[in-house]
């Protein structure tokens, strides 16, 4: 048997109720004059807490409003509002919608909405097919106050779901369904695959219960979206990531201008210090914006860090392929991209250690230049200097005393990088020499003159033997050349 996936359509698949589009079509195209008591007040209470009981009556008393008209009196409005209410469908519906479609599973409408009204916007998206209440038509070609078939509303909605897995061999066990109600309860335990969409109290607590997936359609998968609320947790922390946050330091972010405002974006960058990922945040929450980000495997093997990690926009990256169940990292952080996400990236995957830490001339892996072939989305390159100071690698916490002389940290973020998608090596090339370029003049051909300077760079401040001899040589040449270049 095939599976499906059922989408609820009200503070599922579009961010707030559709009512208030439809009733405004319906007024402007004269198939009603007037608003409905209390309407302006039950919608408001609808986007902030889900539907209620109030809401249902007044969906079921709707009929009586279509009773006299025509077959097809509707059709204008419906089209007008589905104009509407297309803008309103969350980004990673789409592509949820297109992931589906793509495993073979048919894509279903699921709603108490009428029919009528619905239909334009289901095509508009792409569905095959709808499950809504119908409204009977007379003998004379005109809406006579009655339902036509079940009024698909909690139960009755599992039932027409039913009803419709029999007749096109569907396996519900097999299949999907998608709600932000609690009173879509039975629909969502009848499939073997619920979600839990911006859902209201009641059903939040049933989903943290029954450990079922709380999602949100503005944000990617496996992202914090705080229920009730809809702020994305990824976005409050950037909110909370301010300069003032540090007063330790000081920030110098030059080029913002050049993130795009909106739209899929990678920003790629080099990698100095554990404290790099802090300073990006203050970067990003000055955009406005939320972002995905790549971090290595063993970021998300810490307990407890590695789940926050994940819920604030997290993608790991497991380079030695350990897991051979994870999830591909690269197409992560695609369908971020398509969502019109910004996705940030430090290619070359690690702090560098000894010599190489001190060198302007960047190696990085290829998973950028791949992540943009695949997408399309722009590269936007940035050079990250000073972060070392405030916590090198071969210290376990960042210096936090600096209240009387903060270290600057300099931040340039240049234009996007001009990639031929031909090669992964010389896109890879590209973007590591651009991110190069915004290197800070300070932070462009450092010779170290110290052995504590390179010991800085490796975990603990313990050179490994195998690497000293060579170190030893190059700070030997470096002092030599500095003698050299004192005494002329």
């Amino acid at each position: 048997m095939a599976a499906a996936a059922f989408f609820d359509l009200d503070r599922t698949l579009v961010r707030k109720a559709s009512g208030p589009a439809l009733s405004r079509a319906m007024r402007e195209s004269g198939v009603v004059s007037n608003k409905l008591p209390g309407e302006s007040l039950l919608y408001w209470w609808m986007n902030a807490f889900g539907e209620t009981l109030g809401s249902i009556a007044l969906a079921r008393q709707a009929v009586l409003v279509a009773a006299g008209k025509p077959d097809g009196a509707f059709d204008d409005a419906a089209r007008a509002a589905a104009d509407v209410l297309v803008d309103q469908v969350g980004p990673f519906a789409r592509i949820l919608i297109d992931q589906h479609h793509a495993a073979g599973r048919k894509v279903v409408m699921a709603t108490t909405t009428p029919y009528h009204l619905v239909k334009p916007l289901a095509d508009a998206l792409g569905f095959d097919d709808v499950i809504a209440t119908r409204y009977a038509v007379g003998d004379n070609g005109k809406y006579n106050g009655r339902h036509d078939g079940r009024f698909v509303w909690s139960w009755g909605k599992l039932g027409a779901v039913k009803d419709w897995a029999r007749e096109h061999d569907i396996d519900l066990k097999e299949s999907f369904a998608y709600s932000d109600s609690v009173f879509d309860i039975p629909l969502l335990s009848a499939v073997g695959n619920p979600g839990a969409v911006n859902p209201d109290p009641r059903l939040l607590m049933v989903a943290i219960a029954k450990r079922w997936p709380i999602l949100s359609f503005d944000a990617p998968p496996g992202t914090l979206t705080f229920p009730v609320v809809d702020i994305e947790a990824r976005r409050l922390a950037l909110m909370l990531t301010r300069p003032e946050t540090f007063p330790y330091v000081r920030f110098e972010i030059n080029g913002l201008d050049n993130i795009p405002a909106d739209g899929p974006v990678i920003l790629a960058g080099n990698h100095r210090s554990y404290f790099d990922m802090a300073t990006m945040a203050v970067v990003v929450g000055r955009t406005g914006r939320g972002a995905s980000f790549l971090a290595k495997r063993e970021i998300f093997d810490v307990p407890v860090l590695g789940g926050v990690m994940r819920l604030l926009g997290g993608v790991r990256v497991d380079r030695d392929h350990r897991d051979p169940n994870a999830a591909d990292p690269l197409e992560e952080a695609a369908v971020a991209l398509a969502g019109g996400d910004l996705v940030g990236v430090m290619p070359q995957g690690t702090i560098p250690r000894g010599l190489d830490f001190f060198s302007d001339q960047l190696e990085g892996y290829p998973g950028t230049a791949r992540l943009a072939a695949m997408t399309k989305a722009p590269v936007i390159p940035f050079a990250l200097s000073g972060t070392e100071v405030v916590w090198p690698r071969a210290a376990s916490m960042p210096n936090v005393l600096s209240f009387l002389n903060p270290p600057k940290i300099v931040v340039n973020i240049g234009t996007p990088v001009e990639l031929k998608y031909r090669s992964e090596k010389a896109d890879t090339r590209r973007i590591m020499d651009a991110i190069s370029a915004q290197l800070p003049k300070d932070a462009k051909n450092l010779k170290p003159t110290s052995i504590d300077e390179v010991a800085s760079t490796y975990p603990g401040g313990k050179i490994p033997q195998a690497d000293l001899p060579a170190i030893e040589q190059a700070i030997a040449d470096n002092t030599a050349k500095g003698r050299r270049k004192r005494s002329t």
